[in-house]
């Protein structure tokens, strides 16, 4: 059913309540995983290259880019070139306040592609 995800990395604490998830997706479905940050510099392209390493270890066929410019725009594009069938992301649970003050990828996200979008909510502080 979804034989490449994409799965949206953010370089934080929220990335290791979704990989937990989108691993054992994979395993189950034998999906190829195509891991997304979008960011730029050494620190960036470091994080997503050893996660990628990490998930490669586990058995998981993986392959990763390293995008710049406006998160949502990216992540949809990439899902769209890659033919990704599943996007996955975390959620913060921002509510109204937050979500105008931080932006909201996923809303971009959700309402802009027409990839089923998973999303985990990211575990609390």
């Amino acid at each position: 059913m979804y034989r490449k995800i994409l799965v949206a990395l953010e370089n934080s604490r929220a990335d290791e309540s979704l990989l937990p998830h989108v691993t054992e997706l994979a395993k189950r479905l034998h999906s190829q995983l195509f891991l997304v940050h979008v960011a730029d510099g050494w620190v960036a392209r470091n994080y997503l290259m050893e996660t990628a390493a990490r998930l490669r270890a586990a058995g998981l066929e993986v392959s990763a880019h390293l995008a710049l410019g406006d998160p949502p725009t990216e992540i949809i594009r990439t899902a769209e070139r890659e033919q990704c069938d599943l996007i996955a992301m975390t959620m913060h649970g921002h509510r109204l306040v937050g979500d105008l003050i931080f932006g909201s990828t996923i809303h971009e996200v959700r309402h802009r592609t027409t990839v089923p979008v998973l999303l985990v909510r990211a575990a609390g502080k």
